[in-house]
């Protein structure tokens, strides 16, 4: 596939997200009621502003979990080409699991894995 294709298939797909955008600007229907500006969670009313603090446990949940929900994406294409690589492709995937493993075992050792 040349730039060429790279190119057409860049700007037809910003012409197609820029017409849906503007087609939604235009004929979307609108609304101005106050309540639907205000905050919504689960339908427990608001207590608080925007601006309250949470506790970081729940950053450091979330951060884990993209760093090993991202790591294991990378074995969907390791596993296509793993036939064909032979040993070096497995043992390649063994240092990545150990990396991952220490990881989990340093979140581990700084309790940022429990729930407090």
């Amino acid at each position: 596939m040349g730039i060429e294709a790279v190119v057409l298939l860049f700007v037809v797909g910003l012409f197609l997200v820029g017409s849906a955008v503007i087609f939604a600007h235009f004929f979307a229907p609108k609304s101005e009621n106050h309540s639907k500006f205000e905050a919504y969670e689960c339908g427990i009313p608001v207590r608080d502003g925007a601006w309250m603090q949470f506790n970081v446990g729940y950053y450091m949940y979330a951060l884990i979990y993209l760093v090993f929900d991202v790591e294991i994406v990378f074995l969907f294409p390791w596993a296509e080409v793993m036939h064909d690589m032979g040993t070096s492709a497995f043992v390649e995937v063994v240092i990545f699991f150990a990396v991952l493993g220490l990881g989990l075992a340093y979140a581990w050792k700084k309790n940022a894995l429990k729930w407090q």
